[in-house]
């Protein structure tokens, strides 16, 4: 995985949005504020980086976090951020 796939907010948005469960791609687009189109592109680099899956079922595909590791890793990156912007402080 690459870090740099988090340095996107509209694929944090989607992955963020992802963390509950699966999405398709027009209720992804509207979660991160962008056109399905966009939000399309960027789950098919998000795939290709190992980060979400797809399931299709007819002519939708339904996509989630792959795996308990991904979503632990942007709950505490939003976390870390979270502490960043407030000024709590470090904790372990």
């Amino acid at each position: 995985m690459s870090f740099a796939m988090l340095a996107d907010p509209t694929r944090v948005r989607i992955l963020w949005a992802l963390r509950t469960g699966t999405s398709d791609v027009a209720t992804l687009a509207a979660a991160a504020g962008c056109r399905p189109t966009v939000a399309s592109q960027h789950l098919s680099k998000l795939r290709l980086a190992g980060l979400v899956q797809g399931t299709r079922n007819g002519r939708q595909v339904f996509y989630q976090l792959r795996g308990g590791h991904v979503r632990n890793l942007l709950q505490e990156a939003m976390f870390h951020a979270d502490h960043q912007m407030t000024g709590e402080p470090v904790h372990d």
